[in-house]
């Protein structure tokens, strides 16, 4: 589809080990245009995690491909791909990955300043009083809430204005009440720099906010509901 920022194009993953062959991917296949918003959804060890890898490039599938902003990211050497998700993507992780020897500020700057940016500074600290951080700026990471930490991350993940975001259980490591912020901001994030959101979680009500959930069931995507009429 021309119009589609992610388009993944049956896709396989297996691993063989001495124990024999797993499949763990089956024949995935979806399309998303830019500013949609996915929810990957499906029981532990039905496969999400490892299919958004593939979707950054960060694992290879056995067989299929993922075209990324018009990129064959599997046509293109391990340089090229991070490249261009240096350019064109976010991550959010459920364990946040921040470094912990550089403060909240010299976190969300990295990704700026590798990208050559002269405005670096200024930009991350734009973007972490959007997130609610402003007094936060020289803290390190051990010193933050977990909500914080996750905010932080959203900050690093947005100031490069990707066209797509992937979070992994963005959620996962925090309590009801400081997730619900958390997803709240995601969302608000997204809808002004118009970005494409894939999600990976457990979580039935963040999946509903989305346009589209894709549930992975034993490796495949299982088809949608039939909506009554």
């Amino acid at each position: 589809m021309s119009d589609s920022i992610i388009s993944v194009d049956h896709v396989f993953k297996a691993v063989t080990d001495s124990t024999g062959t797993l499949e763990i991917l089956r024949d995935i296949d979806f399309a998303l245009k830019a500013r949609e918003t996915a929810a990957i959804v499906g029981a532990s060890g039905s496969g999400k995690s490892t299919l958004l890898s593939i979707i950054a490039g960060l694992d290879t599938p056995t067989s299929g491909t993922v075209r990324l902003a018009g990129h064959d990211i599997f046509a293109i050497d391990e340089d090229a791909r991070a490249a261009l998700r240096a350019k064109q993507v976010g991550f959010v992780f459920q364990s946040f990955q921040l470094l912990g020897n550089l403060t909240a500020l010299e976190n969300v700057m990295l990704p700026l300043e590798l990208d050559g940016r002269k405005d670096a500074r200024s930009a991350a600290t734009e973007m972490l009083a959007r997130v609610g951080l402003s007094q936060r700026l020289n803290s390190y990471p051990k010193v933050l809430s977990g909500g914080e930490q996750q905010r932080v991350a959203l900050a690093r993940a947005f100031v490069v204005k990707p066209a797509v975001l992937l979070a992994d259980e963005p959620t996962g490591s925090l309590d009801f009440a400081t997730g619900e912020k958390i997803m709240e901001l995601m969302f608000d994030l997204n809808r002004e720099q118009g970005t494409t959101l894939v999600l990976v979680t457990h979580d039935r009500s963040i999946a509903a906010r989305c346009d589209r959930r894709i549930t992975i069931e034993a490796g495949r995507v299982a088809p949608e509901p039939v909506a009554e009429i």
